[in-house]
């Protein structure tokens, strides 16, 4: 067992030992320690499914996932430290990996997911590894993380945690596996994300289909991509293990209402070329878990200059532009 986990079963040996990777089964919700969050929101079981089967769906690379690992892992060429130990926690894992490249000296890296066909994937993927880097590959939930605390310098999630029943709770986790001075660095989809094709294209084919016709006819940043297709936008979906998780979805979507969504959104909003357009808001986090070190707010008071002082230096007409 890694000296950083706790309560960590090694049941069984998964995959066998290579000489820089290590395959763990993490700390099972049946734990004392790891009751279930009482918020229920999302099936856990069907979005454990879901990325199972995305992991033999998806391709070697993936332009909007890759994206957002760049944009993300970029915040750590600001950071004048390094990040010796590091996870990555569930969601885009191989684009992290991918795009890693480095940065933030790392050099022992987690890799968890709650799917192992994710995790064997992530670990299988022919270059994605920097030799220099120990790698271990786990097999866990992000909302009962297995390690100890203050044991972790840095935890990047890449589109993962707006699957959790408790973000706040795994939050508060992730703080306390960080070491004082440690980096938290987090992106999650938002409620914006392809609102076109949930609201206006999937309303408008449930009531093509209901009136009988044939239904033809940190910070945030909005990213958006093309698909050929509204149905390829949909398997893209598949790909990446985003389709819904809900515990009050509906259950049963039509074969029919699906082609009608597609038309719809089709016939709506395609580009000339055929295309469509698709929209993903993305939240970008950034936390430091605190220390000694870091600066701090002045107490309220303290501050020496006066805005009637401000004010009679610029004039009272006068204005200060911020950015932009």
């Amino acid at each position: 067992m890694h000296p950083l986990f706790r309560l960590v079963r090694r049941t069984s040996t998964l995959l066998p030992h290579f000489p820089s990777t290590r395959f763990f089964v993490g700390a099972a919700s049946g734990d004392p320690e790891f009751q279930p969050s009482k918020i229920k929101i999302f099936d856990r079981d069907l979005k454990r499914k879901q990325r199972d089967r995305a992991a033999w769906l998806m391709g070697s690379k993936d332009a909007l996932v890759d994206a957002v690992a760049e944009n993300l892992l970029d915040r750590l060429q600001d950071c004048k430290r390094s990040f010796s130990t590091a996870l990555c926690l569930g969601g885009s894992l191989a684009a992290v990996r991918r795009t890693l490249h480095g940065r933030g000296g790392v050099q022992e890296l987690f890799m968890m997911d709650m799917s192992y066909d994710m995790i064997r994937k992530c670990r299988d993927v022919e270059g994605a590894c920097d030799s220099t880097m120990k790698t271990f590959f786990l097999v866990g939930d992000e909302e009962f993380l297995p390690f100890k605390e203050s044991s972790l310098d840095l935890i990047v999630s890449c589109l993962g945690l707006h699957w959790t029943n408790d973000l706040p709770g795994a939050m508060i986790q992730s703080r306390l596996a960080l070491k004082p001075d440690g980096l938290f660095l987090a992106a999650i989809l938002g409620g914006e994300t392809l609102k076109l094709l949930l609201v206006f294209s999937f309303e408008g084919a449930k009531n093509c289909m209901y009136c009988g016709t044939n239904g033809k006819g940190g910070g945030y940043q909005s990213s958006k991509f093309s698909s050929s297709t509204a149905l390829e936008l949909i398997e893209h979906l598949r790909e990446m293990g985003e389709t819904n998780a809900l515990l009050q979805r509906n259950h049963i979507l039509k074969r029919e209402t699906a082609l009608a969504t597609a038309a719809v959104y089709q016939s709506m909003f395609a580009a000339e070329d055929g295309t469509v357009p698709a929209t993903f808001q993305v939240f970008y986090m950034t936390g430091w878990r605190e220390h000694p070190s870091q600066q701090k707010a002045k107490r309220r008071g303290s501050a020496t200059v006066s805005f009637e002082d401000i004010k009679k230096h610029f004039g009272s007409d006068s204005t200060v532009d911020g950015p932009g």
